[in-house]
């Protein structure tokens, strides 16, 4: 859907609500469940999971709607609400992953010319981006993973852009000191984006 149109669509749904017409929120379900169940998936890598967070975020979304103000965007006030819920979450029933240090390394520079060993590196990576400290790993799950410019996962976070760049630095130096072979990291996340990291092919494995 064209940005402008789902901005408008919201705003309307959203009146709606206020005024009394509780359905109008259905719409506003329809237009942000996908995205809100994917960002609670990267969050948590269960699909089960991470339905029942955006049901929750949802469920926040309705009790506080009066309370956006409308300096920004519906979407940027619904994923900054969606993060703090998913954030709540995580500290009450953390996932369990392995220390950053403990992640298998990459074979080599050689697997970016082998499509098996690629998908391999692709994991170990996911594996090592999960094992991340909280902090570094929301900025790069809503830059690289959910595509979000820095303005708007800045936004999310509640974070000043600055410190939304630096901690974006940080987390790529961190997988680079652990992974010396990814010479281009930049690439790398982009192609875990599309290829390892879609909720869709995880679910059939």
């Amino acid at each position: 859907m064209n940005a402008t149109i789902s901005a408008d669509a919201d705003l309307l749904d959203v009146e709606r609500v206020l005024a009394g017409d509780i359905a109008a929120f259905e719409g506003i379900v329809r237009r942000w469940q996908g995205p809100l169940v994917n960002m609670a998936w990267r969050y948590c890598r269960d699909r089960g999971r991470a339905e029942e967070m955006a049901q929750e975020a949802f469920i926040h979304a309705w009790r506080g709607l009066a309370k956006w103000r409308r300096e920004s965007s519906f979407s940027t006030w619904l994923f900054a609400l969606a993060a703090n819920v998913y954030r709540s979450d995580l500290k009450r029933f953390p996932t369990e992953t392995l220390p950053l240090e403990a992640a298998p390394e990459a074979s080599g520079p050689a697997f970016q010319h082998r499509e098996t060993e690629r998908r391999e590196c692709y994991e170990v990576v996911r594996r090592a981006v999960l094992a991340l400290p909280l902090r570094y790993r929301e900025p790069v799950i809503l830059y690289y993973f959910h595509e979000m410019d820095v303005a708007a996962a800045a936004a999310t976070l509640g974070l000043p852009e600055g410190t939304l760049k630096a901690r974006l630095s940080r987390a790529r130096a961190l997988l680079r000191q652990r992974f010396p072979h990814l010479e281009d990291l930049e690439d790398e996340y982009t192609a875990i984006r599309v290829s390892a990291l879609e909720p869709g092919k995880e679910a059939t494995n």
